[in-house]
């Protein structure tokens, strides 16, 4: 996940592609996915559309990009000494982003556009993969001590956490706070401990 706020350090080539990906994040959040244009884009950086075209040249290139710099950008892993610990922690990194107004419709507008596109979709998955392998190593170090089964799939308890923190964000509606981030890392601490994500 994002956290809101960080900036990117660079040459004019970054300073030019912070730009237009923060003038596409603008655009996702107003329009959604559906209104996603480069020269809307382009016009919202201020930089020339030639440039916005070679670079990117289609929506679903701009939103690949918009992702991976997202991944780049998140907060790195937590290393509190604690499996419970770094869990809260991917918990609470989780629920900021999603209860920020900026970032949480920029989210929403990126799940609706992998609903709908493909390529939304395969650059949404490279987001999370991404995301997912930055935080396993705390449960592999878990297995190594013996807090967890061995043959426990980190990604898959990784994914535990954020699933019902996704839940109440885009279905229930249910209170998207601390409290619920605490439940999420230890309902999955419990049900790693119990060997629920002992692969087959």
């Amino acid at each position: 996940m994002t956290e809101p706020g960080t900036v990117r350090p660079g040459g004019r080539t970054a300073r030019v592609r912070a730009a237009v990906l923060r003038a596409a994040e603008d655009a996702l959040v107003e329009k959604g996915f559906d209104g996603l244009d480069l020269a809307d884009v382009a016009r919202r950086a201020e930089v020339g559309k030639t440039t916005v075209y070679r670079r990117w040249g289609t929506v679903a290139a701009l939103l690949a990009d918009l992702l991976t710099d997202m991944a780049e950008q998140s907060s790195p892993r937590a290393e509190t000494g604690s499996l419970l610990g770094d869990l809260r922690a991917n918990a609470g990194l989780v629920r900021r982003t999603l209860a920020d107004p900026r970032q949480g419709a920029l989210f929403k507008a990126v799940i609706i556009a992998a609903a709908c596109d493909e390529r939304a979709a395969a650059a949404l998955r490279r987001f999370y993969r991404t995301r997912i392998a930055e935080w396993a190593p705390c449960v592999e170090r878990a297995v190594a001590q013996g807090e967890l089964p061995a043959g426990t799939d980190p990604h898959e308890v990784i994914k535990a956490v954020s699933a019902p923190l996704y839940y109440r964000f885009l279905a229930s509606g249910d209170p998207l706070d601390e409290a619920a981030a605490d439940l999420a890392a230890r309902a999955a601490v419990a049900a790693a401990r119990a060997g629920a994500y002992v692969r087959p």
